[in-house]
């Protein structure tokens, strides 16, 4: 594959560490169990951010007491702040995954200062770095999700073929924006929007690489099978107590309703990655996998 053709050039030092461990997992496990652990474990490297932040937030839970001087979400704010500048020092992110990141940023903190305001959901404890109610490290929530997109694109060297028009996946992905905002006060579009999706996206692929293996997966169950794990990582932050819906008690599980907005929510997540990493992108299949872009 030429360094034209590639996502993005992978830092020397993460590569070569991502090379070593997988040359050490094929030389103890039968091929099988080797793609397997592999798999899972470039997901885990992919999703680093996101982890990191829930473990903050779980251990500050845990710890923190009313009566320290400083509040619990000014102190996870300077978390992910410090975590994103050490990703950037230590090369295991990119300057363009960082543009996909302040995207997401922008976009979920206005939408949860939104939803805060229409009551959807609140934040209960004090914060000096606040927006209407929102704590500003929330907007690193949505960021971890672009983050984990952009560096499992890399990671696993991902196409995605036969991709659709552009322009059409733009407004699929403002429409779903958009009804986030107005389904508080004109009929709710999702179903329309689930359809949609399909229609636009049913015979997309998503071409990946494990060692030296080609496999692919239809994006839609992609997005689907993303949304459960994003639904899981929820019902920690909950559990975590940062933000409680409303009607919802300490303890309660979040509705298993919300995977559906969140396979929406990832849709316009996607688009978002697309519009600064668009190599990725090719409108006829990769009918040899991505041995066939060479």
């Amino acid at each position: 594959m030429s360094r034209v053709d590639r996502v993005d050039v992978p830092p020397a030092d993460t590569r070569g560490i991502e090379r070593h461990l997988g040359d050490r997992v094929r030389a103890h496990l039968p091929p099988g169990w080797a793609e397997l652990v592999m798999f899972v474990l470039k997901q885990g490297w992919a999703a680093l951010y996101g982890a990191l932040l829930l473990i903050a937030i779980l251990a500050s839970h845990a710890a923190w007491r009313p009566d320290w001087p400083v509040a619990r979400y000014d102190a996870l704010l300077v978390f992910a702040v410090a975590v994103q500048a050490l990703f950037l020092a230590f090369r295991l992110e990119t300057w363009r995954e960082v543009r996909v990141i302040l995207i997401f940023h922008a976009v979920g903190t206005l939408m949860e200062i939104f939803k805060v305001d229409a009551g959807s959901w609140s934040y209960p404890e004090p914060g000096l770095f606040k927006i209407g109610g929102v704590p500003l490290f929330s907007g690193f929530m949505y960021a971890s999700v672009g983050s984990y997109m952009a560096r499992a694109i890399r990671v696993f060297e991902m196409r995605f073929a036969p991709y659709p028009a552009f322009p059409a996946t733009v407004a699929l992905a403002v429409a779903i924006y958009v009804n986030f905002f107005a389904h508080h006060v004109l009929p709710d579009a999702r179903s329309l929007l689930f359809a949609a999706t399909l229609a636009l996206f049913w015979r997309t692929r998503i071409w990946f690489r494990i060692g030296h293996r080609d496999r692919w997966m239809p994006l839609p169950l992609a997005a689907f099978l993303s949304s459960l794990a994003l639904w899981v990582a929820e019902n920690v932050g909950t559990h975590g107590g940062v933000w409680i819906y409303a009607g919802q008690s300490e303890g309660d599980w979040v509705s298993p309703a919300k995977i559906g907005s969140w396979y929406l929510l990832l849709f316009v997540s996607f688009v978002s990655v697309t519009l600064v990493v668009r190599d990725v992108l090719h409108p006829a299949p990769l009918a040899g996998g991505l041995g066939s872009r060479r």
